[in-house]
């Protein structure tokens, strides 16, 4: 069953809670993680020219204001909750965007949760000794603490991840300023300015490489779209907070990467954790790495708890059309949050701790989420020709805007594929398999008496009421 929904008064299920304030602190919560810590360093190494890295950073981040903008038009078109899967299903039909669900549920989404999960539990445990077992435990128990707020109501959750992510932003700027402004580090780090440093990567390779990683660090601004229907005003909030949320992070990872370059001379570094380590020893001495543990451990939980805002979305869109678990559909009779979906998503999660090694299992599904990133955007292309321009928001620069992005897109896939083709192989293959799920699936629902939506939804559906 496929829904049009260009009307902002078309009926919804779940309560419009979000402003834009939390929408665009949903963009920068999620994104703004781990990799922040991690990421300079490669670039650092591998570039090795403070203006070339400064170019990479600046081009990724106007690349992925591009991408924002389509999506921003998209949400405006269908302001509903499940962001892509939604854009997908009117693009190319149910068969595509459940694809794109199979994708998220079977390994994405879980996987994504856990890492982050046990990313706040290592780092916790860099602080206090932790066992193998008080490691999981720790990792289950902050999905589990997310979960319950989430489930609480998307506003409690959201005021929790705004909170999060403004103390993540003002801890990265309050160690920029107290990096600069006690001269801890020294400009002459930045010299050369242009040049590769001596140990750098050939040009050609290494801006490919941090083109990558760049594009890597970016990742997951996409996810807001997927709770379109609980923001307020989606057709002017969405774009805006997109758009926000994007140049948050761009500045964010600007000024992070200069001040680690000010700390720490390029020709020392050596890996991404000993280049956060070296940089908090020259900000606070030898409790250095104990207090970027700290800054780590809420930037990676404030990701957390965006992403598990954003995330169960997609799995309740696919259930209200028939594609997925019905409980996925269910919405908490007091608190208005799509609680099965919730629920879900945390089981699968710490099942995933549980087993380890999904980081190497996730690994294998990024090429195929930037192929239906790319799809996406080049979707809606094919909505305008359909259904005409959007009367609500139009993407600033269309038809350029949506064709650069994709080609950029394609020209990044070609690097991905090129760089390890049996990982992206695997991935797509995988994904492959839900063809026959979706055949099975559609043609159970296919026999269901029109109108019997209501038992998918449940009792607790206003449908049902």
């Amino acid at each position: 069953m496929i829904y049009l929904k260009d009307s902002p008064s078309a009926p919804q299920d779940l309560k419009r809670q979000l402003g834009l304030a939390s929408a665009t602190a949903l963009v920068a919560g999620e994104v703004i993680a781990v990799g922040i810590f991690l990421t300079p360093a490669e670039m650092s190494r591998s570039i090795g020219s403070p203006l070339l890295i400064s170019t990479v950073w600046i081009a990724v981040g106007a690349l992925s204001i591009l991408g924002a903008l389509c999506y921003g038009e998209l949400a405006a078109r269908f302001p509903e909750a499940g962001g892509g899967y939604v854009y997908l299903r009117e693009a190319y039909g149910p068969r595509i965007a459940f694809l794109y669900g199979w994708k998220c549920f079977l390994v994405m989404d879980p996987g994504l949760t856990a890492a982050l999960a046990v990313g706040v539990a290592s780092y916790v445990g860099y602080i206090v000794s932790l066992s193998w077992v008080g490691s999981k435990l720790l990792a289950i128990g902050c999905i589990v603490a997310v979960t319950s707020a989430n489930i609480l109501g998307v506003r409690f959750g959201a005021s929790i991840m705004r909170g999060l992510t403004a103390l993540k932003v003002s801890l990265l700027l309050f160690i920029i300023c107290w990096a600069v402004g006690f001269g801890f580090g020294s400009w002459s780090h930045f010299l050369p300015f242009v040049p590769q440093h001596s140990g750098s990567d050939g040009l050609g390779i290494a801006l490919a490489g941090g083109l990558i990683s760049a594009f890597f660090a970016f990742a997951g601004w996409w996810d807001v779209s997927r709770v379109t229907g609980e923001v307020s005003n989606p057709q002017k909030n969405l774009p805006r907070a997109l758009f926000f949320g994007i140049l948050i992070v761009t500045v964010v990872y600007l000024a992070t990467s200069a001040v680690f370059i000010y700390l720490v001379p390029i020709e020392r570094v050596t890996s991404g954790e000993t280049f956060a380590a070296q940089a908090g020893e020259a900000i606070f001495g030898r409790r250095g790495g104990l207090m970027f543990s700290s800054v780590v451990i809420i930037s990676v939980l404030g990701s957390l708890a965006a992403f598990m805002i954003a995330a169960p979305r997609l799995y309740y869109a696919m259930a209200r059309d028939r594609l997925f678990f019905m409980s996925a559909a269910r919405i908490h009779p007091r608190f208005g949050t799509p609680v099965g979906a919730i629920a879900l998503q945390s089981v699968m999660a710490s099942a995933l701790v549980l087993l380890g090694n999904f980081r190497t299992i996730v690994a294998y599904f990024f090429f195929i989420t930037f192929v239906f990133i790319g799809l996406t955007v080049a979707g809606l292309m094919i909505i305008r020709r359909r259904h005409g321009e959007s009367i609500s928001y139009k993407t600033p620069g269309y038809p350029l805007t949506p064709i650069l992005f994709v080609a950029c897109t394609v020209a990044f896939l070609f690097v991905l594929f090129a760089g390890n083709p049996r990982q992206a192989l695997i991935g797509t293959a995988v994904v492959g398999l839900g063809l026959p799920v979706y055949k099975y699936i559609s043609k159970s629902t296919s026999d269901l008496p029109a109108g019997s939506e209501v038992d998918l939804l449940g009792a607790d559906s206003p449908e049902r009421n």
